[in-house]
């Protein structure tokens, strides 16, 4: 009997499929996409027609070969790619790549191509999916194509632009410009921001029993409501007090009212990303990774199995059995006070969302993260009792909470407000509270309030004034940003990770302490493309593309007029602002100052590590300065302060700028010296390839140039200027690749052996440029 041939993606999906399937199947990884759109002009060809050319990716050729060699003994293909628009695409090139649509050779019968998908890696949804095979969706297929598309006709028409009018090797992306715009119009935001103060008024109050004191503010002078800035001085503070001075304090009013409150709904891509980050600290590139192996399978003792659902879903739906297995493991863990008498529904989040997919919960509920902690490692436990505890929380009772309001009166003219709450039921809060990274700084916890009457006579303790600042908006963190794309419409949640890891690789922002900052060429890019294509950088228009490609993966429009819809206006302007834009006008800005050794003007240029004021007559004056944070503010300005500690001395850490950049400084200088660079050095997951004990970190020169080394230098002296990866070279089979950007061959990531040729591009869809 011919077996059938099961064709996944990853190896480690193979593995675990192939434990769940008899002898009769085969299954092989293709290892992803098996063709792509090479890295170099005029891979798109656009005249009456929209053609694509793909070439076969390079790193697929061996797995395609293996691929083919199995055909012959087989007579059914079952394309099992993910449930998603990637999927069905790689399903569809591998039938292209493979000539699975051409008779075979020395045979009459052609190979029957099934498509089939599941979204978890169990034995019964696998099973199912052999049972219901379908056709590739083409309509996906097409809407994968027009994205592919789209980002490569912008990236390789606007980064191009980019370095004849900023820098070489910068890029631009459909999706990354107007994310890093979105970084960009915050920092504009806090830069224009005026802090003003204000100051509130609380008082100490007790009942006469001198018992249970509580707070209360003051909220209305001569029955006018208090808005934040009604008090805008201490002057004002303490007319107010004197006012206040003598008075009796009774209660007027006391309200009580019953709260309840939901659970949210069970994870989906972009949720995952911001509670993964609000709570573990995990970036959106760390959270899929860990998320992708619970997905393919770990043995945790009764073989090996997927742990979650498929990660990359815009679904909120449970599944019926799903539903009765959490109930079960609620009323189990928890009993019947916290479980439901009928599942809980929500509303789909994303226009798009397929109701026929999931989203991301356990496999099994009965398998509770503590009880397989110990086939898990910390981060993979971490993430996946997070998914387990959202899923049940999701199917659990309403919180129940009691809330009282209690109105004071002082001299008829002043009300005092104090609020409480209680929980009376926690239903789904016993074991879960969702994270909130837009809380406000001063917002204060509502406790218990003494139990009060109408008319009640209290004692005041005192009286208390406290000044306040308006605070700017705040910068970004992963979570944020990822919530502020998905809000806007902008890319789709599979794709955050990366675009958030181009930006930093572009190094056009950022992280510290966990908020993105922009770095002076990110802003300038930012505002070169909102002055010059303000359109393609615009959040409506971002959106609207978005709406178009949904609309493509509905059937509702084809993907190719789309495309020309697009392109002429798009090309049309990129032709017009070659002639139109000075590379000076872009990085370099006139000011006022004067040059201190020729009295010529000063201006502010864009240097290779930043913004810097330089002579207009250079190259005869070389009179040169630095700007602090590239903000336009002199550097001779007082140096940042910081809440790190000198581990010399003990005293606090500054933010100082130094010739070769920004740098933690002893504020203890010159009784101690010590200094550290500003950002840590940033350790990838590759192994040295010299010692084999230490692991490659990311380092700067100190002309500020990047490069790789060992941590166990000086012991070990690796160093390279390309960065490795954690992959083989499958020609060679040498332990790492290397990533270079060069002017001639563009991004491309090779052997580091000087007699392996192995080497392959970099495609569109992985960088958007």
């Amino acid at each position: 009997m011919e077996k059938s041939l099961v064709i996944v993606e990853s190896p480690a999906k193979a593995k675990t499929i192939t434990k769940f399937l008899g002898k009769d199947f085969k299954v092989l990884a293709c290892k992803g996409h098996v063709r792509a759109l090479p890295s170099k002009q005029g891979s798109v060809e656009i005249g009456d027609d929209v053609v694509p050319k793909y070439d076969i990716i390079a790193d697929s050729k061996k797995f395609l070969t293996e691929i083919s060699k199995s055909l012959k003994d087989c007579a059914t293909v079952y394309l099992a790619t993910d449930p998603d628009r990637e999927g069905e695409a790689i399903a569809w090139h591998l039938v292209s790549a493979l000539k699975l649509d051409k008779p075979p050779r020395g045979k009459a019968a052609q190979h029957v191509i099934k498509r089939i998908a599941f979204h978890e890696i169990t034995k019964d949804a696998i099973a199912e999916a052999i049972k219901t095979p379908r056709d590739i969706a083409i309509d996906l297929v097409d809407a994968q194509q027009a994205r592919v598309v789209l980002d490569y006709l912008v990236g390789f028409n606007l980064s191009p632009f980019l370095w004849k009018k900023v820098r070489y090797g910068l890029s631009a992306g459909r999706v990354q410009s107007v994310s890093l715009r979105l970084i960009c119009d915050r920092e504009l935001e806090i830069r224009a921001f005026k802090q003003d103060e204000f100051w509130s008024i609380e008082a100490q109050l007790t009942p006469q029993d001198r018992q249970n004191p509580f707070v209360a503010q003051l909220v209305h002078i001569d029955g006018k409501k208090l808005d934040k800035l009604a008090i805008p001085n201490e002057s004002e503070a303490g007319l107010i007090l004197e006012r206040l001075s003598g008075a009796s304090y009774s209660v007027v009013s006391v309200q009580k009212k019953e709260i309840r409150r939901n659970p949210p709904p069970p994870f989906i891509t972009s949720t995952l990303q911001q509670e993964a980050s609000r709570k573990l600290g995990f970036s959106a590139r760390k959270t899929m990774s860990i998320a992708q192996k619970l997905y393919e399978g770990i043995d945790v003792g009764t073989g090996t199995t997927g742990l979650i659902t498929y990660m990359r879903t815009d679904s909120v739906n449970l599944s019926d059995t799903a539903l009765r297995d959490l109930h079960d493991v609620i009323v189990q863990i928890y009993g019947d006070d916290f479980a439901l008498k009928h599942p809980r529904q929500f509303a789909k989040k994303s226009k798009n969302a397929q109701e026929a997919h999931e989203a991301i919960r356990p496999t099994d509920a009965r398998l509770i993260p503590d009880e397989i902690k110990h086939a898990l490692s910390a981060d993979e436990y971490r993430l996946y009792n997070l998914v387990w505890k959202r899923s049940l929380a999701s199917q659990m009772a309403v919180a129940l909470l009691d809330s009282v309001s209690i109105d004071i009166v002082a001299k008829k003219q002043f009300t005092f407000r104090a609020t409480g709450s209680t929980v009376r039921f926690s239903g789904f809060m016993k074991l879960y509270i969702e994270g909130d990274d837009t809380a406000d700084e001063e917002k204060k916890e509502e406790g218990m309030l003494p139990t009060l009457d109408e008319g009640q006579q209290l004692d005041l303790i005192e009286l208390k004034p406290e000044q306040h600042f308006t605070q700017p908006p705040p910068r970004f963190t992963e979570a944020s940003l990822v919530k502020a794309l998905e809000e806007l419409g902008i890319g789709r949640p599979s794709t955050y990770a990366s675009i958030i890891s181009i930006l930093q690789d572009r190094e056009y922002v950022k992280l510290i302490k966990k908020r993105f900052h922009p770095e002076d060429i990110g802003m300038i890019v930012s505002d070169l493309l909102v002055k010059h294509f303000a359109k393609y950088v615009d959040y409506g228009f971002t959106s609207y593309m978005e709406d178009r490609l949904d609309q493509i993966s509905r059937g509702e429009a084809s993907w190719k007029p789309a495309i020309k819809e697009f392109w002429q206006p798009f090309i049309d302007l990129i032709k017009e602002k070659e002639t139109e834009v000075k590379k000076a006008d872009v990085t370099t800005e006139k000011t006022e100052e004067v040059c201190p050794d020729c009295g010529k003007p000063l201006l502010i240029r864009l240097g290779r590590y930043g913004r810097f004021y330089a002579c207009s007559g250079f190259p005869e004056c070389r009179h040169v300065r630095n700007l602090q944070n590239g903000t336009g503010d002199d550097a001779s300005s007082q140096p940042q302060t910081t809440d790190e500690i000198c581990e010399l001395c003990g005293k606090p850490l500054l933010v100082k700028q130094g010739r070769y950049g920004t740098f933690f400084g002893c504020s203890g200088y010159p009784a101690c010296k010590n200094i550290k660079p500003l950002n840590k050095p940033v350790t990838l997951d590759v192994a040295c390839p010299d010692c084999g004990t230490g692991k490659i970190m990311e380092k700067k020169s100190r002309r500020g140039k990047i490069f790789y080394s060992c941590s166990n230098y000086p012991k070990c002296k690796f160093a390279t200027w390309d960065k490795p990866l954690a992959e083989a070279c499958p020609d060679c089979g040498s332990a790492y690749l290397v990533e270079k950007i060069t002017k001639r061959y563009g991004h491309t990531i090779k052997c580091p052996s000087e007699t392996c040729k192995y080497k392959r591009t970099v495609q569109a869809e992985e960088t958007e440029a």
